[in-house]
C-alpha cells in the first residue's frame, strides 16, 4: 500500500511530467489517499490537464481541486469578446447543434444551457470552450433527451466493459433508469473508474450517471 508521503511524491512528479502543466505554482496534499490540489495557473485548460495528470496516479482515491485561474493582464478578455468566440466555436464544431445550445458569460465563467440527443455532444460542447483565452470556468447544464430502453442502455455498458482490456467489468455492477445510470463495484486504480465512468455515457440516451465505484489499495 503507497504511503500518503509516496503518493504526494508521485503526484509531484507526474505534475512535472505533464507538459501541459507548470507544475511551479501548484500545491499538492495528500491525506489517506485524497489529494488536494491548491495554487494557481493561467488557465482553465491548464487547470483540467492538472487534475487529469493526478487521476492517472496509482493510489489516488479522491481529487479535491481547489486551483485558482489566474490570467494574465495581457490575456484577460471581456465577458461579450469570450461569448461570441464560444458562439463562433460551436458553430464550428462537427456534431454540436449550436443552434439549441445556450451561452452566458459572466467574469469568465461560460455557462452552456440547452439540450441535446447525445451525451458526445454535451461533452464534445464543454471541451470547445475549454481552450478559450479568457475562460476561467465553464458550467455546463446542457441536457441529454431521448427516450431509451434502459435494459438495451445497461446491456450496451456492460458490453463495453467486457471488452475493455483494463477493466475487470466482474467487479462493476450497473443499473439503469431510463437514461440515468448508476455504477457501483471496485477498482484498482482511477483510471479504470473513468473507463467505466465513460462507457456509461457513451450510451445512446445517457443523461445521467452517477458514480460510486471505490478505488481500492
Amino acid at each position: 500500500m503507497t504511503s500518503d508521503l509516496q503518493l504526494r511524491q508521485d503526484v509531484l512528479d507526474e505534475l512535472e511530467f505533464e507538459p501541459a502543466v507548470n507544475a511551479a505554482h501548484i500545491g499538492v496534499a495528500v491525506h489517506d489517499g485524497v489529494v488536494t490540489l491548491s495554487g494557481f495557473v493561467t488557465s482553465y485548460a491548464e487547470k483540467l490537464a492538472a487534475e487529469s495528470a493526478v487521476r492517472r496516479v496509482k493510489g489516488v482515491k479522491a481529487v479535491a481541486e481547489e486551483i485558482e485561474v489566474r490570467l494574465p493582464s495581457d490575456k484577460k478578455t471581456s465577458d461579450d469578446e469570450i461569448a461570441r468566440r464560444a458562439a463562433d466555436i460551436l458553430k464550428w464544431r462537427v456534431g454540436v447543434p449550436a443552434d439549441r445550445i445556450g451561452i452566458i458569460v459572466e467574469k469568465g465563467v461560460v455557462t452552456l444551457t440547452g439540450d441535446v440527443e447525445w451525451a458526445f455532444q454535451r461533452s464534445d460542447a464543454e471541451a470547445a470552450i475549454h481552450k478559450l483565452t479568457g475562460v476561467v470556468g465553464v458550467n455546463n447544464q446542457i441536457r441529454v433527451r431521448s427516450n431509451v430502453d434502459a435494459g438495451a442502455v445497461r446491456e450496451q455498458i456492460e458490453k463495453a466493459l467486457r471488452r475493455s482490456a483494463e477493466v475487470d467489468a466482474s467487479r462493476i455492477s450497473i443499473e439503469t433508469s431510463g437514461g440515468k445510470v448508476i455504477l457501483r463495484g471496485k477498482v484498482h486504480a482511477w483510471y479504470e473508474r473513468n473507463i467505466a465512468e465513460h462507457a456509461a455515457w457513451a450510451a445512446p440516451g445517457v443523461n445521467e450517471v452517477e458514480d460510486y465505484i471505490q478505488i481500492e489499495p
